[in-house]
C-alpha cells in the first residue's frame, strides 16, 4: 500500500504538469487521471491475456506485450515477473524517474497497473521495435540507410543531453545499448528501460557506488572496477553504441575473432588509416566524412581517461555543427571477452584490479593532434568510392 500511495502521488504530479502544459499550449493534451491507471482486466483483454503471439520481448524486468486498447490505441505492456525481486526495484525506479522527465527522444510512460501481485508499466507502442532488432539482422539492416542511422545517432544524443543537462534532475541511464533504443514509425529513436537509471540530487556530478549494474562490454572501466559513476559512464556506453550503428556489428562479434571486440577493431583500423573499413558493408550509399567523424567520435567517447571523453553537450555540437575541430583520440579503454581491460599504456589489467585510476593518463601524443572536418560541401557517395 505504501508503494501504491507513492505511485499515486507521482502520477498526480505528472497530471498537473501535463494539464499546465496543455494550458500553455492553448489546449488540452488529453490527459486525465483515469488514463494513468489501467485495470488488469483491460490489459488482459488488450494483450489477448498476455498471449505469446503478442510478446515483443523479454528482459530482466519481465516480458513486454503489444496491446490494443478499446479506443484503438496500441500500447506496450511491461509485465513484472512475479518471482523477480530485482524487477520490483526496477519497476519502482522506472516509474519514479519517467514521471520526472518528458522528451521526444525518451519513451513515454502512459501509466501503470498495480492490482494484487500484478505490477505493469504501460508505454507508447513504437512500430519498429528496438534498434538491435534491425541493426544486427542482415536481412533488415539494409533498411537502415546512412541518413536514418545518422538520425538515430543524433536523436540518442539529444535524449542523453536532456537527461544529463536539461531535465529537472540529472539522470544517468547506466544501460545505454542498442536493445534499449526503440524506433518509431519514422525511425526516430527513443531511449527506454530506465530500471537501472540513477538520479543525481542537487549539483552532484559523480558518486561512488558498490552496486555495479549494467551490460558487459558497455560499462566504462572506472565504473565497472571502482564504482565511479558519472555522466561520462553513459558517454562510454554511447561510444560503443555509436560504433555498432556505423558498423552494423555487435560489440562482441564472432567474425572479429575469438578475443577481439568492436572497440579494439575500430582502434586498429583508425591507427592504420583504414577507418572507413569499419562501415557496414550493407550500406550502398554513405556520407564518408560523416561516417569517419562518427567513428572517431566513438573512439573519443571510449577513452580510458574520464576527462578525455567529451560530454553530451560537446558531442551534440560536434554532430550538429558544419565546421568544427575534432580531437584525435588516444588508445581507448578496451575490454576483451575475458574481462581484461587495456589501459592507455597497453597494459592489460584484470577487472578486479584496483590499479587503474579514475583518470588514466593517455598515451603520448594522444590528444595533441586535431583534425578539421567541414560538412558544407559533402554529398553522398557509394562506400566503394568513399574508401
Amino acid at each position: 500500500m505504501k508503494f501504491f500511495r507513492g505511485l499515486c502521488i507521482c502520477l498526480k504530479k505528472r497530471l498537473m504538469r501535463c494539464r499546465a502544459k496543455g494550458d500553455e499550449d492553448g489546449g488540452n493534451d488529453g490527459w486525465g487521471l483515469e488514463n494513468l491507471f489501467f485495470e488488469l482486466r483491460a490489459l488482459q483483454i488488450a494483450t489477448n491475456f498476455f498471449s505469446e503471439l503478442n510478446m515483443l520481448g523479454h528482459g530482466g524486468f519481465g516480458p513486454v506485450y503489444k496491446g490494443l486498447m478499446p479506443n484503438g490505441q496500441v500500447v506496450a505492456v511491461k509485465k513484472l515477473s512475479l518471482e523477480s525481486r530485482q524487477g520490483l526495484r526496477e519497476f519502482t525506479n522506472e516509474v519514479k524517474l519517467l514521471l520526472k522527465v518528458q522528451h521526444k527522444n525518451l519513451v513515454m510512460l502512459l501509466g501503470c497497473c498495480v492490482e494484487g501481485p500484478e505490477k505493469m508499466l504501460v508505454y507508447e507502442y513504437l512500430e519498429n521495435k528496438s534498434l538491435d532488432y534491425c541493426l544486427f539482422d542482415r536481412r533488415k539492416s539494409a533498411s537502415l540507410d546512412w541518413t536514418h542511422r545518422f538520425q538515430i545517432i543524433t536523436g540518442v544524443v539529444r535524449g542523453l543531453l536532456y537527461l544529463h543537462e536539461e531535465a529537472p534532475v540529472r539522470i544517468i541511464h547506466r544501460d545505454i545499448k542498442a536493445s534499449n533504443i526503440l524506433l518509431d514509425e519514422q525511425l526516430n529513436p527513443k531511449i527506454s528501460d530506465f530500471g537501472l537509471a540513477r538520479l543525481f540530487p542537487g549539483d552532484d556530478t559523480h558518486f561512488n557506488t558498490f552496486k555495479i549494474s549494467g551490460t558487459h562490454g558497455y560499462m566504462a572501466p572506472e565504473y565497472a572496477m571502482r564504482g565511479y559513476l558519472s555522466v561520462k559512464t553513459d558517454v562510454f556506453s554511447f561510444g560503443i553504441l555509436l560504433l555498432e550503428i556505423v558498423s552494423g556489428r555487435k560489440n562482441f562479434d564472432k567474425l572479429l575473432g575469438p578475443k577481439a571486440d568492436l572497440l579494439s577493431y575500430a582502434w586498429e583500423l583508425f591507427q592504420a588509416k583504414k577507418t572507413l573499413e569499419l562501415v557496414d558493408t550493407s550500406l550502398t550509399e554513405c556520407n564518408p566524412d560523416e561516417a569517419a567523424m562518427c567513428i572517431q567520435l566513438g573512439l573519443l567517447c571510449c577513452q580510458a581517461s574520464v576527462s578525455e571523453r567529451p560530454d553530451m553537450n560537446s558531442i551534440y555540437l560536434m554532430l550538429s555543427s558544419d565546421s568544427f575541430v575534432l580531437p584525435k583520440p588516444g588508445i581507448p579503454a578496451i575490454q576483451g571477452r575475458g574481462g581484461h581491460w587495456t589501459t592507455s599504456s597497453g597494459t592489460p589489467t584484470n577487472t578486479n584490479g584496483s590499479s587503474i585510476p579514475t583518470d588514466i593518463t593517455k598515451a603520448s601524443g594522444g590528444s595533441s593532434f586535431v583534425e578539421e572536418y567541414s560538412r558544407n560541401s559533402i554529398s553522398c557517395s557509394s562506400m566503394d568510392e568513399g574508401r
